[in-house]
């Protein structure tokens, strides 16, 4: 299997190129240096997931087209073989499961969070749904101005294009399941 930053780095540059967008015209759009995008796009950079959703989101995009994987008649995933994307300094790991292929409008990610791990995410494009099952330990979301204490095994769902953030507030690891759910094709 292919390593994220490989597959991250084609689809960049795959849809920048497919928009007709420079690499400045793309920094422009996304607030991502001209410099940081060049070294993604050459496989140089390890892009946090909070640069990818302003890459994403510059682009008019779903996140999981970013880490859209080549398409196969079946899929086995193997946890151990994907990279995951990391955030608040590796603390938080997300592991894209089965990204948006823009038929399916919907993606699945495992996230695993350290005691205290943090992550704040920008709004995700106009309609989308994030759907959180709590499998392990417990989260503390916040969506806009409402804010969710999530226990394993209970599960949650909230409109996901609005700024938001993820804490872990058990003591130890919280894992979930996170499904994003959007209504728009790509």
């Amino acid at each position: 299997m292919d390593s994220m930053n490989l597959i991250v780095a084609a689809n960049i540059k795959r849809i920048r190129q497919e928009k007709g967008l420079s690499l400045d015209e793309l920094s422009r759009l996304s607030g991502v240096s001209k410099s940081m995008l060049a070294q993604i796009e050459r496989e140089e950079g390890n892009p946090t997931i909070s640069t990818l959703w302003k890459i994403s989101n510059g682009m008019s995009i779903p996140f999981d087209s970013l880490t859209l994987r080549p398409k196969n008649e079946y899929d086995v995933i193997k946890m151990n073989e994907i990279e995951p994307l990391l955030e608040d300094g590796g603390r938080v790991r997300n592991r894209p499961l089965f990204p948006d292929d823009g038929n399916r409008r919907f993606a699945v990610y495992y996230l695993e969070l350290d005691e205290n791990g943090f992550f704040k995410a920008e709004p995700h494009l106009k309609g989308m749904e994030e759907f959180i099952t709590v499998l392990e330990g417990e989260l503390e979301i916040t969506a806009s101005d409402k804010t969710f204490l999530i226990k394993s095994p209970d599960s949650v769902r909230f409109k996901a294009d609005v700024k938001h953030s993820y804490r872990n507030t058990a003591k130890g690891e919280t894992k979930l399941h996170m499904i994003i759910y959007n209504p728009l094709s790509i």
